[in-house]
């Protein structure tokens, strides 16, 4: 009986000192999460910096119904949804598939060294990136040149409507996939490799192996990382387009974090910034909670 009560007291105590180490996360969570939300107040007010969020007019829906009224805002929100949408589609693929070839490497060394190349440009902000594909992109550069030896036209990638997109998304890939591989090459190290050695004794080739063992037990990862990006299918990248885009490739790479910036910060209408940015987490809330249900009803699996 007194040693079942010391070990309450002592479970007790470890509770108290992890609860101690979660007080710092929580005080930062809630300075810099939960309190700039009462923000969301300007959405619904024709908000004056002069007079504050309690002394601005409150206006309801304005806001909302002038942002569909405007003439360019299906235009921004259509490019929205279409670069985040193949960065998603196209992200995924090639991030399977790279894991799935890197995880057939034998080779320690020349594993770790693929995997440290492709990881580098993961851990540089797009500020330093966006000079490295502006040059190689240029009229003048190694992309160009190597089309010109082709015998094929030099292309304005940085000026054309039709090919700044592609490049948004192909540069988009080449800077996460690497990183994003981190989580299905955890996964594949969790599979039994028991089954591969039953699937090769009973005859099953390389790719057979792959598409009834590897991808079946990463399906689960493969759905949760789904999901997880879901919301973003309104968050097409703010930190590379503004780095690169131009007056001349607007039409097609205006998206809505960048027309948050100008109308929000540059023309300072802080409640139209608002209500745009509410509406698109709304909107990122009902494709989490939807996908998560469709993913229950598809393959028996949820995150929540």
């Amino acid at each position: 009986m007194k040693k079942a009560k010391k070990n309450a007291i002592r479970n007790k105590k470890d509770q108290i000192d992890l609860n101690l180490m979660l007080l710092l996360s929580m005080i930062f969570l809630i300075i810099f999460s939960f309190i700039p939300m009462f923000g969301i107040i300007m959405a619904f007010q024709n908000y004056m910096p002069a007079k504050g969020i309690l002394g601005s007019k409150f206006v309801g829906l304005e806001n909302f119904k002038f942002m569909f009224q405007m003439p360019d805002s299906k235009q921004i929100f259509m490019n929205t949804i279409i670069i985040a949408f193949w960065k998603i589609v196209v992200g995924t693929i090639v991030t399977i598939v790279f894991a799935l070839l890197l995880n057939e490497i034998r080779l320690k060394w020349a594993k770790k060294s693929i995997q440290t190349i492709v990881y580098l440009p993961n851990f540089l902000s797009w500020v330093i990136l966006s000079t490295v594909v502006v040059n190689v992109f240029a009229y003048d550069g190694p992309i160009n040149d190597f089309l010109e030896m082709l015998g094929l036209e030099r292309i304005l990638f940085m000026a054309s409507n039709d090919w700044f997109r592609p490049m948004l998304i192909v540069t988009d890939v080449w800077k996460g996939f690497g990183y994003g591989a981190i989580i299905y090459l955890a996964a594949l190290s969790g599979i039994d490799p028991g089954l591969y050695e039953a699937a090769a004794i009973d005859g099953a080739n390389r790719f057979k192996r792959v598409l009834h063992i590897t991808l079946p037990g990463i399906l689960p990862t493969i759905m949760l990382v789904t999901i997880m990006n879901l919301p973003n299918i309104l968050n097409a990248g703010f930190d590379q387009i503004f780095n690169l885009y131009n007056p001349l490739v607007m039409e097609t790479s205006d998206i809505i974090d960048t027309y948050v910036y100008r109308v929000g910060l540059v023309q300072r209408q802080y409640s139209l910034g608002t209500a745009v940015g509410l509406m698109r987490s709304i909107v990122g809330i009902i494709l989490i909670l939807s996908a998560n249900k469709l993913a229950q009803k598809v393959t028996d699996y949820r995150i929540f």
